[in-house]
């Protein structure tokens, strides 16, 4: 973080921003997080929050939470930070022990995060800017699904983007519902004709550890239970095409599905999946510091033919520790016989950051 001089009355000018801070002329030109070139590289964004007591920015994943400064004895806090060249971020302000939303920052990420954007970051077509406290659309149809493989019942929604098609299983369903407008984004994608019509079927999970580090019961459960209800849903659907898109542990599961099931999952969509991944890996007091490409690595290395897989891979281009295992795992699985595609986003490990890939990807697995 940089500071600036304490005396200087237009010291955030170079941001665009006039009067002196705290100020009624201040205060009603404040926007999003604002960035300017530095020294050497990247930018330096400023955040800024109204308020009387101290409060401190959190990123997703790619920085340690940032203290903001009280500007001389006013209600202006502030931070500069130092950010890398092709970054979008989602944050949050947290004021002793709770969160808000950026005010001033219309780019919402569900009720108390944000997303920011460095210059020189990539659009994001499809996604349209909604405020925190928008509420997104969701799906007339709902599935009430009591599995018995997996326990317990939770709520899958079903929307026909286009009128429907091949079945695209989101993976962390309620997120891309909730926080990040999916359905609006492949309605949109589809229309323009990135996309083919599909059905989207939104799968919440209710303990992600279990669920997706290569379990069995989350893909059978899948198959003889799930789809069945989608066919029955009325939706216009079509199994059989079926793409899995996963991120994270979900971009895992959705990999170690098509490698035990291929006759199930042919096609892949994965953003930053976590193939550091073992089975003691979340007792290790360094999760990622254990074999490279984890258990997947070491079932692609036993010998499998992916030669019917057609699978996009994506992380973060600032996932420096996550990178070398995306990197072996994807090598792997091209090695294997797999149509792979390779990409990577301008991000950490970060929904923010991951939402161009998602539809871009799963027009690419069908074959758009």
């Amino acid at each position: 973080m940089r500071v600036v001089a304490a005396d200087s009355q237009d010291a955030f000018a170079g941001f665009g921003l006039p009067g002196a801070p705290g100020s009624s002329a201040f205060w009603a030109a404040v926007g999003a997080p604002s960035s300017v070139p530095a020294e050497g590289g990247g930018w330096v964004t400023l955040f800024l929050w109204r308020g009387s007591s101290p409060v401190t920015v959190e990123f997703e994943s790619w920085s340690e939470p940032v203290a903001l400064r009280r500007w001389q004895d006013t209600d202006c806090w502030y931070a500069e930070v130092r950010m890398p060249q092709r970054l979008r971020v989602t944050y949050r302000f947290v004021a002793g022990d709770v969160f808000h939303a950026d005010p001033f920052n219309p780019a919402g990420a569900g009720g108390e995060r944000s997303i920011a954007a460095t210059p020189d970051a990539p659009e994001q077509p499809h996604w349209p800017v909604l405020g925190a406290d928008a509420v997104l659309p969701l799906p007339r149809t709902r599935i009430r699904w009591a599995s018995e493989r997996l326990g317990g019942r939770r709520t899958v929604r079903v929307h026909p983007a286009g009128g429907g098609g091949p079945v695209v299983l989101l993976l962390d369903g309620d997120d891309w519902l909730h926080l990040h407008p999916a359905v609006t984004a492949f309605d949109s994608a589809v229309a323009a004709g990135e996309v083919p019509p599909v059905t989207l079927v939104f799968l919440p999970a209710k303990d992600r550890v279990t669920e997706f580090t290569c379990r069995s019961e989350l893909w059978e459960a899948v198959r003889d239970e799930l789809l069945p209800l989608v066919v029955e849903s009325g939706v216009p659907a079509d199994p059989e095409r079926l793409v899995v898109a996963g991120q994270s542990l979900g971009g895992l599961s959705a990999v170690y599905a098509a490698l035990e099931y291929p006759e199930l999952v042919s096609r892949v969509a994965c953003q930053s999946g976590s193939f550091w991944w073992t089975p003691d890996a979340l007792r290790a007091a360094d999760p990622l510091g254990g074999s490279v490409g984890g258990v997947i690595a070491e079932r692609l290395r036993a010998g499998v033919d992916l030669s019917g897989l057609r699978v996009a891979f994506d992380v973060g281009e600032h996932e420096d520790r996550m990178l070398p295992h995306c990197e072996v795992t994807e090598g792997l699985v091209e090695r294997a016989g797999a149509t792979v595609r390779v990409s990577r986003s301008a991000s950490g490990h970060d929904r923010a950051g991951w939402r161009h890939a998602l539809l871009r990807d799963v027009g690419w697995a069908l074959g758009s």
